[in-house]
């Protein structure tokens, strides 16, 4: 395994919180996000990881399909974040896993045609997720961003972990922001 010197983070790391993919997504239902909870897990989030703030505002300005407007905020007033780091890492849920099953994916062999295709659509639906997890952290005023296990240097051969280079997430923890990951079955296996 590649495994690069540890980072030296310039903030403490405060923890690492997992979001279950069962708990922010509805299960039994493919690609259905279950809303109230996961918009209830990002509020206590901010709360917990924010210091006092008179005024949240909203970090997703992006346009959301139906919404005829962007609306950006005219002042941030006295928002801070904690000087504590965190990461967020997420389960798929209903997200992923019929895209994996029915090609294979689990099992390797990305050079056939049919686990090719399933890794591809395996990681738009599970991104698709990891948006939706990000922009609702952003809309609590958390500076969230979405990463990618497979972006950031991780990976595994034969289901065990072949490369995990952990500088790219802890240079998104220096600049000030919040990492939030798809858990370890998104990983590229080979």
């Amino acid at each position: 395994m590649d495994c690069p010197q540890p980072h030296k983070l310039k903030r403490p790391l405060r923890c690492i919180v997992k979001l279950g993919g069962a708990a922010i997504t509805w299960k039994d239902e493919l690609e259905t996000i279950n809303e109230k909870n996961l918009a209830s897990v990002t509020s206590q989030l901010r709360q917990a990881m924010m210091s006092h703030s008179t005024v949240i505002q909203t970090m997703d300005w992006s346009k959301r399909v139906g919404t005829a407007e962007l609306v950006v905020p005219d002042s941030f007033g006295d928002q801070q974040i904690s000087l504590d780091a965190f990461i967020v890492v997420h389960g798929a849920g209903s997200f992923g896993h019929f895209q994996a099953s029915k090609s294979g994916v689990h099992k390797g062999g990305l050079p056939l045609p049919a686990v090719t295709a399933g890794f591809v659509a395996t990681r738009i639906s599970v991104t698709s997720l990891n948006l939706a997890v990000v922009r609702e952290l952003a809309k609590d005023g958390i500076p969230a961003l979405g990463i990618s296990p497979l972006a950031s240097g991780w990976s595994t051969y034969k289901r065990n972990v072949e490369n995990a280079n952990i500088s790219e997430v802890a240079r998104i923890i220096d600049s000030g922001f919040i990492p939030v990951s798809l858990n370890s079955n998104s990983l590229f296996i080979i």
